[in-house]
Order: structure tokens, then sequence, then C-alpha cells
């Protein structure tokens, strides 16, 4: 199954609530951290919520 790479490039702060939520739930809280995901709707979902805080990178 493909793997989703999620790196925070941006900060949350100024962002509303539901961004910063959002970044939690895909395990980012600051600037640099990277997390490894499962390349689900769920994922690929949250992701969409905040594309000018992330960058994505599809692995295998």
């Amino acid at each position: 199954m493909a793997q989703l790479k999620v790196t925070q490039v941006k900060s949350a702060i100024g962002t509303k609530p539901k961004h910063r939520g959002t970044l939690r739930a895909l395990g980012l809280g600051r600037i640099g951290k990277t997390n490894t995901l499962a390349d689900t709707p769920e994922a690929r979902g949250a992701i969409a919520r905040v594309p000018h805080l992330v960058t994505v990178e599809e692995t295998q």
C-alpha cells in the first residue's frame, strides 16, 4: 500500500482552531516535523484541509 510523507512547512499560529486540530490529527505540530501515513481517503481529506501548511510526498 502506498504511503504519504507529510511535512509541516508553515506555522499554525494565526490559523483557525480546526486547522490546528487537523495538524495534530496528522501527527504534526511544529515546522519541519514529518509523519508517514497510509494513503487512505481519511488522510487525503485531512491533508486537503491544510494544503497551505504542509507538503506531501508519495512513497512506496
